[in-house]
C-alpha cells in the first residue's frame, strides 16, 4: 500500500465538475484580476467567519506583510511570535524592518505560550502574532488580555486553521485582524496561491486594499508605495466552490484524527498524539505525532509506503536568516525540543480507515520491533 501525506487528487475527483465549470465561467467572463468571483469570495469569506471585512491577497505570506504595513509597523518596531511554525511568519515582520521577538510555546499544543509573552515585551513591541499551528487554536483568552493590557495589536495568523474555532468562535476574528493562506494543501487551499485578510476595522480594510493595488484607491492615482498583490480569479473561483465543502472536509479530518487518537493510544508512552484542548476545535491541517528516534521510524514507514513529513526541523530563531538576532541553542527549550521529536503521518479529509489502520498497525510494528 502507498499513502501520500496528503493526496489532493481524490478532493479533485469528487468535485471535478464543479471546479470544471467555476473555471470555464471565469475563461467565458473573462475577467481574471479583481472581478465578480474574487469580490464574491470576500464577500462569502466574511460571512462564514463573522467578520466585516474580507480582502483576497496573492498568498499568505502578502497578507502579513500587508496587514504589518496597514497597522504602521516596521523599522525600529518589535514584534512578538512563534519560533515554532513556517518561516513565512516572522519573514513578513523582517521584511517591514520590524525585528521577531521569539516566545516559545506551550510543550502540550505547540502554539505560543501566553505566560511567556509578557516577559518579552519592551516599549517598542508593537503587536502579537500567534499562530494556530496545526489547525490547533491559540489560548486566545490569555494573549488579547495581555495585548490589550499593553496596548498591543494582535494579528492571527490563521493560515493553517480556516475553520478552526475557540470556545465556539471562528480563529481569525480575535485579533485586530487575521491573515489566511490558499496555498494548495491548506484545509481551504486553491490550484496555486492565495491569501486573505479579514478583520473587522475599516482602516486596516482600505489599507490593505489599498496596498495590495500598487498603493493606490483609485486607478493610476498612487498614494503609497505598495504592492501587486491580488487574488486571481481563477483562484476566487475555485475556492468559491471548495469553502461549500469546509466544514464538511474539516469534520472528516476530526474524524480520522479521532481513530488515529484511538488505535495509537496503547502507544502513549513511546508515541505522543496530537493535544486538543477542551474549549476548541482542532481542525488537523496536519496530524502530527512526536517520538524518540524519528528518522529511523520515519525510514520504516517509508519502506512501507507511507509518507511522512517534519514540520518543523528548525525554529525560527535558529534559522540561518535570523542569525543576527543573537538567538543561541537553549534558548527556546520547549520549540528546539519539538523540532527535534515531531513529524506528520498522512492526513486529508478523504483518507480511508483502511489506510488509518494500516499506518496505525505499521508504527505498532516497527515500536515493537517486528
Amino acid at each position: 500500500m502507498q499513502i501520500e501525506l496528503i493526496n489532493l487528487k481524490r478532493q479533485y475527483s469528487d468535485i471535478k465538475d464543479e471546479i470544471n465549470e467555476a473555471i470555464e465561467n471565469v475563461l467565458e467572463n473573462g475577467q481574471y484580476i479583481l472581478g465578480p468571483e474574487e469580490k464574491a469570495l470576500e464577500k462569502e469569506i466574511a460571512e462564514y467567519l463573522g467578520v466585516k471585512y474580507a480582502i483576497g491577497v496573492a498568498n499568505g505570506t502578502d497578507a502579513l506583510v500587508l496587514t504589518l504595513k496597514a497597522l504602521n509597523i516596521g523599522p525600529g518596531d518589535e514584534v512578538i511570535t512563534t519560533p515554532f511554525t513556517f518561516f513565512a511568519t516572522a519573514e513578513a515582520i523582517s521584511h517591514v524592518g520590524a525585528v521577531p521577538v521569539f516566545a516559545d510555546v506551550d510543550p502540550d499544543t505547540y502554539n505560543i505560550n501566553p505566560d511567556l509573552i509578557e516577559e518579552k515585551i519592551t516599549e517598542r513591541t508593537k503587536a502579537v502574532i500567534p499562530v494556530h499551528i496545526f489547525g490547533q487554536p491559540c489560548d486566545m483568552d490569555g494573549i488579547i488580555e495581555i495585548a490589550k493590557k499593553h496596548n498591543l495589536y494582535v494579528i492571527e495568523d490563521a493560515c493553517q486553521a480556516m475553520g478552526a474555532e475557540y470556545k465556539g468562535q471562528k480563529v481569525g476574528t480575535f485579533g485586530d485582524a487575521a491573515c489566511f493562506s490558499f496555498f494548495p494543501t491548506k484545509n481551504l487551499g486553491g490550484y496555486g496561491d492565495g491569501g486573505m485578510v479579514v478583520t473587522n476595522n475599516s482602516n486596516i480594510a482600505e489599507k490593505v486594499d489599498m496596498l495590495r493595488k500598487h498603493g493606490s484607491q483609485k486607478k493610476y492615482y498612487n498614494e503609497v508605495i505598495g504592492y501587486n498583490s491580488r487574488l486571481d480569479e481563477l483562484q476566487a473561483a475555485i475556492l468559491r466552490v471548495k469553502l461549500r465543502y469546509l466544514d464538511k472536509w474539516n469534520n472528516m479530518r476530526i474524524s480520522a484524527a479521532n481513530k488515529y487518537d484511538s488505535l495509537l493510544s496503547d502507544l502513549s508512552d513511546i508515541i505522543k498524539t496530537p493535544y486538543k484542548i477542551k474549549e476548541a476545535k482542532h481542525i488537523y491541517h496536519l496530524y502530527c505525532i512526536q517520538c524518540e528516534n524519528r528518522e529511523i521510524i520515519m525510514q520504516k514507514l517509508k519502506e512501507r509506503g507511507i509518507a511522512t513529513g517534519i514540520y518543523y526541523p528548525v525554529p525560527l530563531h535558529l534559522q540561518k536568516a535570523h542569525t543576527n538576532l543573537g538567538y543561541k541553542q537553549g534558548d527556546l527549550p520547549v520549540a528546539e525540543d519539538l523540532c527535534k521529536k515531531i513529524f506528520a503521518i498522512p492526513m486529508f479529509p478523504e483518507i480511508s480507515d483502511d489506510e488509518i489502520n494500516y499506518i496505525s498497525d505499521t508504527l505498532h510494528k516497527i515500536v515493537k520491533g517486528a
